[in-house]
């Protein structure tokens, strides 16, 4: 299925499909992550981050060793901070250069 616009995780004992449009923030905690979603809710998800950000699409970018972000979900970007939903991120310096890459491609 080229060209997904979700996925389905398996969390709480059920499968909860998340739009990829939706997720701000995957935060990673060892073998799971945390999923924050535009409408503030919270899932956890049994999967290393290293592991998921190969099967995620491109808007998807790894900023920090414990922080995966959707670009197209930020807000702004300040003294080494990303700003998602009221949420801060620091960004990694060996990311950083990757990172202001990406965001010059968005830039008008």
């Amino acid at each position: 299925m080229e060209n997904r616009t979700f996925a389905f995780i398996k969390t709480d004992k059920k499968l909860v499909k998340l739009f990829f449009k939706d997720i701000t923030v995957i935060k990673g905690l060892g073998n799971y992550v945390e999923i924050y979603t535009v409408s503030s809710k919270k899932y956890i998800y049994y999967k290393a981050l290293k592991n998921l950000i190969e099967s995620l699409p491109d808007e998807f970018m790894r900023v920090h060793n414990s922080y995966i972000v959707n670009l197209t979900n930020i807000e702004y970007f300040e003294d080494n901070q990303l700003v998602l939903q009221e949420q801060k991120i620091a960004v990694a310096k060996s990311y950083k250069d990757c990172l202001i890459t990406a965001l010059n491609k968005m830039m008008l």
